[in-house]
């Protein structure tokens, strides 16, 4: 406010008459910040406030208001997606975006393993829009935040339509290096699919769209009406010397709690692995594909198993099938769980938890460097009973999750073990 005595006035007012915000109550109180400061950045926030207060004290924005306000604005936003438990498809924020315009162009990345996009509408205005009413929603129940600001950039330069960026101006471009071009069915489906699959989706939330929520969580396969919605993956171009059911229950158990594993007896560099759910399922093949195991880049895509089947009963398989559906190791089992807000991509730098309190930082380097690494670095936090750990690549952050989530470290305290998206 301009004074502290119209701070006062105003508190005071609200106290006695609860002010509501589209029937929500909204409270009002002290903070303790002196003053905002405001960045450079934020420029064209003055002007569109500038030109707020204009239009309420009856005038239109001056011409200098309407010049800085054209100045100051992009056209592109850039979406970070914090907690992002179930994968987001660009089809998905083309789907959400453009209730407050015309999205031309989509281009998706991960930067700091984190998840995001940026995002061109065709005018400034929807852009600001846009972010005045997304920026802190969640797509999905308590996850997948999106984080918006807008970029420098003012117009993208995109080369490929496929699922990490589209042109929608220009339906022509190539696919590029191997991408799927997307499949025509998808936008159909959005129209015709988006109800029958929102019983499918667990916490879907109203305020985005309820089809852009079921895309995510079922993935464009499912949508477009195929077979594939099961959770069963499969797995190939494993190292067949090196892989177990065991490895790919540790690995795969970061983004969803495996049920079933099953190395297949003709062919032991592919396996079929059984998620819980098919949301899961899109998780981890979102996640895993294209990351490197025993030194091998594993290929993960949906099968289109519904189930993975146990050997018959006197069968022998060598070990190859692994029914793990009663587990005491699923990270996903209670709802809400913490666990739930901690899922990334894999990363060099992992977080360790469950740590005794005898056990030292010497103890935890031998262990993981004895795991086949180099440890880069190592963090304590303040109780002693978590840290960060950081090996030289990812591949050797992924092979000691595999070796030492659940190492036993003595009075049966077993090590928990997940990707961090911190570095140290």
């Amino acid at each position: 406010m301009g004074t502290e005595e119209a701070a006062i006035t105003m508190v005071n007012y609200y106290t006695t008459v609860t002010p509501h915000i589209r029937n929500v109550p909204v409270f009002i109180q002290y903070s303790n910040h002196k003053e905002l400061k405001t960045d450079a950045g934020n420029q064209r926030t003055q002007a569109v406030l500038q030109a707020v207060s204009a239009v309420q004290s009856g005038g239109s924005p001056s011409s200098d208001v309407q010049e800085a306000l054209a100045a100051a604005s992009s056209p592109v936003l850039r979406i970070i997606i914090d907690n992002m438990f179930y994968p987001v498809t660009l089809d998905v924020l083309q789907q959400i975006f453009s209730k407050f315009g015309t999205v031309m162009k989509i281009i998706t990345f991960t930067k700091n393993n984190q998840f995001q996009a940026l995002l061109q509408f065709s005018d400034p205005v929807n852009a600001q829009q846009a972010k005045l009413a997304l920026d802190g929603q969640n797509i999905y129940n308590s996850c997948c935040t999106l984080r918006i600001d807008f970029s420098k950039l003012v117009n993208l330069n995109v080369k490929y339509n496929n699922d990490k960026s589209r042109d929608y101006t220009r339906p022509e471009l190539p696919a590029g290096d191997g991408q799927p071009s997307l499949d025509p069915t998808v936008a159909a489906a959005f129209s015709k699919d988006s109800n029958s699959l929102l019983g499918k989706i667990p916490g879907a939330l109203n305020p985005l769209s309820a089809a852009a929520a079921a895309a995510a969580a079922a993935g464009r396969v499912a949508l477009a009406g195929q077979a594939g919605s099961s959770g069963v993956l499969l797995v190939s171009n494993l190292n067949e010397e090196m892989v177990t059911p065991q490895s790919l229950f540790t690995l795969f158990g970061v983004y969803g709690d495996v049920q079933r594993v099953k190395i297949l007896y003709n062919k032991k560099d592919s396996a079929l692995i059984q998620m819980s759910d098919a949301n899961q399922a899109q998780l981890a093949m979102s996640h895993l594909n294209g990351q490197k195991m025993y030194g091998k880049i594993i290929r993960v895509t949906l099968s289109k198993h519904q189930t993975v089947a146990l050997p018959r009963d006197g069968l022998d398989d060598q070990g190859l099938t692994k029914d793990y559906a009663n587990s005491p190791l699923h990270r996903f089992k209670k709802p809400g769980s913490k666990n739930f807000q901690n899922i990334f991509p894999p990363s060099a730098t992992l977080h360790l938890s469950n740590i005794p309190q005898d056990v030292t930082e010497d103890d935890l380097r031998l262990l993981f460097s004895n795991a086949g690494g180099t440890v880069k670095a190592f963090k304590f936090f303040q109780d002693r009973k978590m840290a960060l750990i950081q090996m030289s690549t990812v591949e050797e952050a992924i092979q000691a999750l595999i070796d030492l989530h659940n190492y036993n470290m003595g009075g049966n305290q077993h090590l928990r073990v997940s990707f961090s998206k911190s570095t140290i």
